[in-house]
């Protein structure tokens, strides 16, 4: 079945239920990609680890780490492959939400969404490679220099994957804010001109964000908190020339009564 827009243009309708099995499919073509991949990069689990944990075995004492848990030695690498399989597959993840989503989208919204949606992709691992080559050995220099005298730093690797899973995901999403500030102007809950005039509240509110999502050292909450600010000025000037005004772009979503 499909809808006929004030454009002439069809749009595809169907009911709860195909929408239901399609929503299925997706999800486990999602699941089927991170298994994969998964799966692939298990052999290299260990190898994985000490890439990863590399910043911060640099400046650890005998760059040795340590495991206070009987599995963690197994399990802890496992799981940082995972989540690295879950972060090599996100392109897999927003196509197929955007390929969800797309049938009931006019061609002007498919030829803007495409390029938004590379762009997010592209930004999300911009976000991991700054957390990892920037913000990681600032980070864990810091905490190692300021450790009291006599007390010698030695990092358990199960709180390790915690910590720096956190850390890029949070900068990993905070480098999705250009995205979100097109989108905001697009769908017309905000302009351009308001965006501007709330630099001031953005600025102080990248820092309260970076207060929340990062451990409480200035260092690390600024090395967030900048970047944000910054893409938030990119959202701005992303927002002139792909949303524009939201009344010209897309003037005929008007309802006909």
């Amino acid at each position: 079945m499909s809808k006929e827009s004030d454009n002439g243009e069809d749009l595809a309708e169907g009911t709860l239920l195909s929408h239901l099995i399609e929503l299925r499919g997706r999800l486990l073509k999602i699941a089927a990609a991170v298994v994969l991949v998964f799966i692939a990069l298990l052999p290299f689990a260990r190898r994985i680890f000490s890439l990863v944990s590399e910043p911060l075995r640099e400046i650890l004492p005998g760059q040795q780490m340590i495991a206070t848990e009987v599995a963690s030695p197994l399990l802890t690498p496992f799981k940082l492959t995972f989540f690295v399989s879950l972060f090599i597959a996100m392109p897999v993840i927003l196509y197929q939400v955007w390929a969800f989503v797309a049938p009931g989208l006019y061609r002007k919204e498919k030829h803007f969404a495409f390029p938004l949606l590379a762009s997010s992709i592209l930004l999300f691992y911009l976000g991991i490679a700054f957390a990892y080559f920037v913000v990681f050995p600032l980070m864990f220099g810091f905490f190692t220099a300021v450790a009291p005298e006599g007390v010698e730093v030695m990092t358990d690797i199960s709180h390790f994957l915690s910590f720096i899973t956190m850390i890029v995901l949070a900068f990993g999403l905070a480098f999705e804010v250009p995205v979100a500030t097109v989108l905001l102007v697009w769908t017309g809950l905000t302009d351009i001109d308001k965006l501007s005039k709330a630099r001031p509240y953005v600025f102080l509110g990248a820092f309260v964000v970076g207060m929340f999502l990062t451990p409480p050292d200035i260092i690390s909450q600024t090395l967030l908190a900048v970047p944000v600010y910054l893409l938030y000025e990119c959202g701005i000037i992303m927002s002139r020339i792909f949303a524009g005004k939201p009344a010209e772009a897309e003037p005929t979503r008007e309802t006909e009564l």
